[in-house]
């Protein structure tokens, strides 16, 4: 019974490894394409626009996650007893923290973007922040460092407290008793911040929908049934705000289900099916802004043409070369 048992965790550890190690291979090529065409028009026209600017941070922030997750776990596979110390537990929650926090905020600011500036609304607050799109989603990204702040020195605080309980308790190890329990209390802190951003691109969600109504029911009146470019505008922001929130909610489930199971943060399995569940926001995400703009839908597209050209030809060259060294060999004989 225990063989069975530990065949279908090794089952259940490689098809979490196989399908981590392809969100990992996909969020660095979407995340990777979106800096190379930005800082390749950036260098072509010599400037870049604003929303480019946020896209080139969110892909920045996202493969610096990448390469965060990559390290976690090649400490973890290497040197598994060092990753269980209080000392690299608090460097990994610390970064872990602050890459995902400009992760989030970056997307966060994205949505806020796409609502100043294809909402419409006659309200005097509302068109001032519309006429100052860029000084506003601007505060909005400074008034997250200071949320970020603030997470940072509790998170700290509540770790330091359960340093100072073990150590005065030496009877339990850090990794048996202390890691979880500390893990479990740094969740619920960093979930608390983590519906700020959500609650934002909730609301900014909420007002396109309405937006886009108060458009229709306007619409109707003058052409009955026409979709004119404000309603394209307002459902193409619309699919990248659903994207968006689909894939926060999904990782916010996957923490929420950490601190009700917090004891399951010990077994190895688990841990990596939740890297599994946290990689795919980012990773997905990336895919979804690329599919969403027609400029980059289509260099994706060219730049996969051009793969697949290229990729054929060295096929066939080699191919072609094999066949002359058989033919040379037999030749000989």
């Amino acid at each position: 019974m225990e063989h069975f048992l530990q065949s279908i965790s090794d089952i259940f550890w490689n098809t979490f490894m196989i399908i981590l190690i392809m969100e990992l291979v996909i969020g660095n090529l979407g995340n990777g394409f979106l800096v190379l065409v930005n800082c390749m028009n950036w260098v072509k026209r010599k400037k870049i626009s604003f929303i480019n600017q946020i896209l080139t941070a969110l892909a920045t922030s996202r493969i610096c996650m990448f390469l965060l997750l990559f390290k976690t776990l090649l400490i973890f596979s290497m040197y598994p007893d060092s990753i269980r110390t209080s000392g690299m537990t608090q460097v990994l929650i610390n970064s872990w923290m602050i890459v995902n926090h400009f992760s989030i905020w970056l997307a966060t600011c994205l949505g806020v973007f796409y609502f100043l500036k294809i909402g419409n609304f006659s309200n005097f607050l509302f068109l001032y922040l519309k006429w100052r799109v860029k000084k506003a989603v601007s505060v909005v990204l400074l008034a997250s460092l200071v949320l970020l702040f603030l997470n940072t020195l509790l998170i700290n605080l509540e770790f330091n407290v359960c340093i100072s309980e073990y150590q005065r308790n030496v009877s339990y190890s850090f990794a048996s008793h202390y890691q979880a329990q500390c893990h479990r209390h740094v969740l619920i802190l960093h979930t608390t911040f983590l519906f700020v951003p959500f609650g934002v691109c909730l609301s900014s969600f909420l007002l396109l929908i309405f937006s886009l109504w108060t458009h229709h029911k306007k619409m109707q009146q003058h052409a009955q049934g026409s979709r004119d470019a404000r309603t394209t505008a307002h459902i193409k922001a619309l699919k990248t705000v659903i994207a968006f929130l689909l894939l926060y909610t999904i990782f916010i489930l996957s923490v929420l289900i950490q601190i009700w199971k917090y004891e399951l943060t010990k077994k190895n399995l688990f841990i990596l099916f939740c890297q599994v569940v946290y990689i795919a926001f980012p990773s997905f995400h990336s895919c979804v802004l690329i599919l969403g703009d027609m400029k980059l839908r289509q260099a994706s597209l060219s730049l996969c043409c051009r793969a697949w050209k290229a990729g054929s030809k060295i096929w066939k060259s080699q191919n072609f070369r094999t066949l002359e060294i058989m033919l040379y060999i037999l030749g000989k004989d």
